[in-house]
């Protein structure tokens, strides 16, 4: 993924097993947040769908696609930088704005 790091479309997100970020939508039980999740095929565990990625057998954290606001792949590391800094959610209303297409 040499494309630049930006906020982008559920519809256009990796569902090859990749890790990715995703923005949680706002709910009653908290605020936007950032989370590192993947797409996995159903299995013995589960069903086909996002789940986050520090799910385990028997502990899966499942995400539907309406709790998904975009997608963005993992940070690059620089040199000097060993953690790279976590994004902040996307909380913008309109989806028209990811990608640039609301400019």
């Amino acid at each position: 993924m040499d494309e630049p790091e930006r906020w982008r479309h559920m519809s256009s997100a990796p569902r090859d097993g990749s890790r990715v970020l995703v923005t949680m939508r706002q709910s009653e039980q908290g605020p936007a947040e950032v989370d590192l999740a993947y797409w996995s095929r159903a299995d013995q565990f589960g069903d086909e769908g996002w789940r986050a990625s520090d799910s385990s057998p028997g502990r899966i954290v499942e995400y539907s696609e309406s709790e998904l606001k975009c997608w963005m792949p993992l940070p690059t590391a620089s040199p000097g930088n060993s953690t790279p800094a976590m994004p902040e959610p996307w909380l913008g209303e309109d989806e028209q704005e990811l990608d640039g297409s609301g400019i």
